[in-house]
């Protein structure tokens, strides 16, 4: 069920009444109720898959327990160990398996072996089985590490596991921070809401307008690379970025938007990531939730960035390419992967990589030309990386990036071609001004529309969110899949 469909425009404010007015007086009811809708949303898309969920839940949940009980640390770390087979066994067979099965073949070929066909199965990708597989091995290292007590609370945990705001596509959620909201009564706040429709409205713009329309001429481009100049490939490029920009931050708002009417807080998961002045701050700015998760459950217990010169190399490289492999079983993601630690890596070695943890020009209304530069080589950093990421294959990325570098830059000749989608292209650069705009205005609040325009007089200030709303219906793209879907 897709957050921009019309079945969901059906199930939520169903949710919302049930939730708030019949199930309100008791927690476990509601929590019942939470993890029953949760499950019709999830199993939308195919109800086999809610068996992977649930023995994720279940697994999590008792292995749990048997931690927390456990009289010395090498039964602790058994049990740990039986997690990590479980979570990472189930996520490596269903996404990785046709990947080293593929790689095997080839790797045999390689080395002047007879060649083998590669044994490749039918195997359909359960949606966000990364994220809701990372966000229960998370509960299992917490309790092993005893950051929090194992719950007892069966009801809760699966609440926590599925709640279906944030469950297919994030933000990946700790359980020290979310599973003790769903132990406590929570009560209905007006304020908290207007302000989560708020973030939701912002989403949509995201997601339909900025997003859907940016994949339309993205996928022209990468599709027909051979056909366009280079200027053009760095259009193509460019609108990639706030394609996956606006598809995925746009999710992240919504789900915690949406999470704000059932009286749940959710962590921030972007915090205008392309205004970073270099490509540390980027990653604290990206998909925050899954960059903090491999730095307190991967980088710090490899050493991070203790040690030698050598030891923070393989570190950095080590999460990096983790990561690009966590995104898709193919080596233009790792790849992505390892082309990032690069960028990273002259930071580390200089320790210039905590320069900047603050908000750029904070409190002013314009940046530096320092700041302007360093954003713009930040950017143009992430361009080429993305890359990567949007082509299909590791050869399509590298003849896409040469084609960039050509000396072809026929600009207007090649753009002509590109009115073929729902908005001519023309227009859709506005709007992403306009876009880029209440970003940088809006860059010290957790969301762009928080508190926007609080000072303006009602009438005012309902009339720019029900324009926002017309503008929605008016420019959304042809509808896409939300690209994390497939992660």
């Amino acid at each position: 069920m897709l957050f921009n469909s019309l079945e969901f425009a059906i199930f939520i404010p169903i949710v919302f009444f049930l939730y708030w007015f019949v199930f309100q007086k008791n927690i476990k009811h509601q929590n019942i109720f939470l993890v029953l809708s949760s499950y019709v949303f999830y199993g939308w898309w195919d109800v086999r898959f809610l068996s992977l969920i649930f023995l994720s839940t279940v697994s999590d949940f008792i292995i749990g327990k048997k931690i927390g009980e456990a009289t010395s640390k090498k039964e602790k770390r058994n049990w740990l160990y039986l997690s990590l087979g479980v979570n990472l066994g189930v996520l490596g067979f269903f996404k990785y398996f046709n990947f080293f099965s593929k790689s095997f073949s080839e790797a045999i070929t390689f080395i002047g072996q007879t060649p083998s066909d590669p044994l490749f199965l039918d195997i359909i990708l359960p949606v966000g089985i990364s994220f809701y597989t990372f966000q229960t091995l998370s509960y299992s290292l917490d309790v092993y590490k005893e950051k929090i007590k194992p719950t007892r609370d069966f009801v809760s945990f699966m609440a926590y596991v599925s709640f279906f705001p944030q469950l297919v596509a994030g933000p990946i959620e700790r359980a020290n921070h979310l599973l003790p909201q769903f132990q406590k009564r929570r009560s209905f706040s007006y304020d908290k809401s207007t302000d989560g429709m708020r973030q939701v409205l912002w989403g949509l713009f995201k997601k339909v307008v900025i997003a859907d329309n940016c994949a339309e001429y993205a996928n022209l481009m990468f599709s027909n690379y051979q056909d366009f100049s280079a200027s053009a490939l760095w259009l193509g490029v460019i609108f990639f970025a706030f394609q996956i920009y606006g598809d995925f931050s746009g999710y992240s708002d919504i789900a915690i938007g949406l999470s704000r009417l059932f009286g749940f807080e959710l962590m921030q998961n972007f915090a205008t990531p392309y205004f970073s002045r270099d490509i540390a701050e980027f990653w604290r700015r990206w998909h925050i939730s899954l960059s903090s998760w491999f730095r307190d459950y991967l980088y710090i217990p490899l050493g991070g960035s203790r040690g030698g010169t050598s030891q923070k190399i393989r570190n950095i490289f080590i999460i990096f390419i983790v990561s690009g492999f966590w995104h898709g079983a193919s080596w233009n993601f790792i790849v992505w992967g390892a082309l990032n630690a690069l960028f990273f890596l002259p930071l580390l070695i200089t320790n210039k990589n905590r320069n900047h943890l603050d908000i750029v020009a904070q409190g002013k209304v314009i940046p530096s030309v320092k700041e302007v530069y360093q954003i713009a080589s930040t950017f143009l950093l992430t361009l080429i990386a993305w890359v990567f990421f949007r082509a299909e294959t590791l050869p399509q990325a590298i003849d896409y990036l040469i084609g960039m570098f050509s000396i072809d830059w026929s600009f207007f000749l090649s753009l002509d071609q590109f009115d073929v989608a729902s908005i001519p292209y023309k227009r859709l650069l506005t709007i992403l001004m306009f876009f880029l705009i209440m970003e940088w205005v809006n860059r010290e609040k957790r969301h762009t529309l928080e508190k926007f325009g609080v000072k303006w007089p009602r009438i005012i200030r309902f009339g720019f969110y029900y324009g926002l709303l017309v503008f929605i219906f008016l420019f959304s793209g042809e509808e896409q899949p939300f690209i994390y879907f497939q992660f």
